[in-house]
């Protein structure tokens, strides 16, 4: 691996079998319209190598604890998940960080969880589910939390959750409606002011922020209408955010994203393995033919070491040389999937 392309990953996903085993318990074999994907840490750190990834900071996706009826048997799952990736923190140094599952919409006992998370087990932050049970982030009653999470600078990865609405035939929800589900978080975060009264908290929005950099001068709008605020000050806090490239590093969206977000916020994601192996490399080779080479490794890198200082404190592990079969197989995918990019390009709009 270059050392130029140590990449830190903030949005890769872990599937562990005893978490598979209390979804399927419940009925449920798929998150967001796609069927649950066989995940294990060996099978993490090979897609980790052939991306050039470093380092993954693991997150469980959507549905997370929230389709428990008990709010005590959420808090018991979210315990053991946040125990096991610590505890792969520990077995795979400088390989492995992780974002804490938390048992929302419980406030206070997702509280008491970020706590043991942040400052037991050496959690890298805290992920929460855009909604939960149908309450967005930013709603009304989750002050103890912002409040832990305020007090001990964490880092809040925001991954969407199936909309609390009926689905549409033939639209699965990754496809469109978790873009709008971030997009819904976000809006409330900045219009209910959970960015201003916590500002140590930094929010990581999954997928590019889902809408926002494209609408944002739209909810600038509508928010400052409602809150009486400058638009200004509204698009300030959008601006805020942090953003992970997961599925969204195009021709088409990463130049908004580019133009949008402040300098140093945004960061590597790769969405594995809910996006497979032939995404991801699909992605990173957008990611590298749009953005010039400064860009590219602080988005690959540096972003992240300055969010996670931990990351930036310890030099990035030296991988071992794959034998010459496996580089020959990683260079013909690489070179494979920048065709298969290349080819994916809409033509240049001709001239009438």
């Amino acid at each position: 691996m270059p050392l130029s392309a140590q990449r830190i990953d903030v949005h890769q996903h872990a599937v562990p079998d005893f978490y598979r085993d209390e979804l399927a318990a419940a009925g449920i074999a798929a998150a967001g319209g796609r069927a649950l994907p066989d995940w294990n840490p060996k099978s993490a750190l090979n897609l980790m190598d052939q991306l050039e990834i470093a380092t993954s900071i693991l997150s469980v996706s959507t549905p997370g604890t929230g389709f428990l009826t008990t709010s005590s048997e959420a808090v018991a799952l979210a315990r053991r998940l946040n125990s096991y990736c610590a505890a792969l923190t520990v077995d795979h140094p400088g390989r492995f960080g992780f974002f804490a599952t938390l048992p929302m919409p419980d406030a206070d006992a997702s509280s008491a969880e970020a706590t043991r998370a942040l400052d037991d087990l050496g959690a890298d932050g805290v992920t929460l589910l855009a909604n939960n049970q149908g309450t967005y982030l930013g709603a009304e009653g989750q002050d103890a939390l912002w409040h832990t999470l305020n007090d001990r600078n964490a880092v809040v990865f925001v991954h969407p959750a199936d909309l609390p609405a009926s689905t549409v035939d033939g639209i699965p929800a990754f496809a469109a409606d978790f873009l709008l589900d971030t997009t819904r978080a976000a809006y409330l975060l900045v219009r209910n002011g959970i960015l201003r009264r916590y500002p140590n908290i930094r929010f990581i929005l999954s997928h590019a922020g889902g809408f926002v950099p494209y609408s944002s001068h739209r909810m600038a709008i509508s928010i400052a209408n409602d809150t009486a605020r400058s638009p200004l000050d509204v698009l300030d806090d959008l601006r805020s955010f942090y953003f992970d490239t997961a599925l969204s590093s195009s021709p088409a969206s990463l130049p908004t994203l580019l133009a949008f977000a402040r300098p140093g916020h945004i960061l590597f994601g790769s969405d594995w393995p809910f996006a497979p192996t032939a995404a991801g490399q699909y992605f990173v080779n957008g990611l590298e033919g749009n953005v010039d080479v400064d860009t590219l490794k602080a988005v690959n890198r540096s972003n992240a070491e300055t969010l996670f200082p931990r990351l930036a404190a310890t030099p990035p592990a030296q991988l071992p040389t794959p034998a010459a079969a496996v580089r020959l197989r990683r260079a013909a995918q690489r070179t494979a999937a920048r065709l298969v990019f290349k080819l994916l390009q809409p033509a240049p709009a001709g001239r009438g």
